[in-house]
């Protein structure tokens, strides 16, 4: 038996309680985990309010995120005792994910805890970081370097910006920390941000084509009418890593700054991103985000406190990195 957070839909409504599950219930695969620690994306906060139409089937274990031990294992890649962490997949959407003891999945969906990590942290980082370092490689692949001048991270004070201005200010960069909450401006001076503006700055574009070159670069987890306001102010070549939609999915802009100013926007995917990319991100995690600024990020919770803080992060409420210890 093993304890899980489990969702029910009934009447159109999504539901969740905390049950004691037998291990035949496990859905397929190959390598089945001993789960140490899990996390809260903002995924995850949509598919515990049921929303998003991102879980067709139920009852369901979501957590898109889990790192454990082997305890069981089909695939020669992983043996019983490997540290291994899984994000993406579609895991926690389509087949059942990390708010439980234990997981069994795909070998191939995993990938090795690296050395100099420990669990916690591993979900301290979690999709959110993933995403952040994703992006930051993206944008120095694309011609980003600290000479070029200021770098823009919109929601600063959420999972994915957090990382990112915390990597990018140990990288060298001048980091502009975005944020509608003014209680989080010291937070993100002590992880790095040189310069913070309010959200509402960036939140209604002008209608010009073209605004006075600032950003070299820019994290951007809103997406939007922030995403439309930005891209007019990119400087020549510089790019936009594209990593979330919390202002929404719609995007009203021009072609002019791709056109006249040779601006990229460069998606950032952490669902089917192929492995070797990942193993290369959680690499670059381990040697470019200060440990001490991870550790000051993270909020523990518990299985318990999922349904209030899946609410919280969709609300914006959320500060940080939660970590959830699926065993407390």
């Amino acid at each position: 038996m093993f304890k899980a957070l489990v969702l029910q839909e009934n009447d159109g409504k999504v539901s969740s309680s905390i049950q004691e599950l037998e291990e035949s219930a496990l859905p397929a695969g190959d390598v089945t985990v001993a789960v140490e620690y899990s996390t809260l994306n903002y995924k995850d906060g949509l598919i515990l309010n049921g929303l998003g139409r991102l879980v067709r089937s139920y009852p369901h274990v979501p957590g898109i995120d889990f790192v454990g031990r082997v305890e069981q294992s089909d695939n020669p890649n992983w043996k019983p005792g490997d540290s291994v962490i899984l994000t993406g997949w579609r895991v926690g959407e389509t087949h059942w994910g990390g708010y439980a003891q234990k997981a069994r999945v795909k070998g191939e969906w995993l990938v090795p805890l690296p050395a100099g990590l420990t669990p916690r942290r591993a979900m301290a980082i979690g999709t959110a970081g993933l995403a952040a370092m994703l992006a930051v490689m993206a944008l120095e692949e694309h011609g980003l370097t600290p000479e070029r001048g200021e770098v823009l991270v919109t929601g600063a004070a959420g999972g994915v910006g957090s990382i990112a201005t915390a990597v990018l200010a140990k990288l060298g960069y001048s980091v502009v920390a975005s944020t509608g909450r003014p209680e989080t401006h010291d937070y993100l001076r002590e992880l790095g941000a040189t310069t913070i503006i309010e959200r509402s700055a960036l939140e209604t574009p002008s209608g010009k084509p073209l605004e006075s070159e600032r950003w070299a670069g820019c994290v951007d987890s809103v997406g939007g009418s922030t995403l439309a306001t930005i891209l007019p102010a990119m400087k020549y070549g510089a790019s936009v890593a594209a990593v979330g939609l919390a202002a929404g999915t719609k995007l009203e802009t021009t072609v002019i700054p791709f056109l006249l100013r040779g601006v990229n926007l460069l998606g950032i995917d952490t669902v089917m991103c192929p492995t070797e990319r990942r193993r290369e991100a959680w690499g670059r995690l381990v040697r470019d985000l200060p440990t001490e600024k991870l550790d000051a990020m993270i909020e523990p919770a518990k299985l318990a406190d999922l349904p209030r803080l899946g609410r919280d992060i969709l609300a914006g409420k959320v500060r940080g990195r939660v970590v959830v210890d699926v065993n407390a």
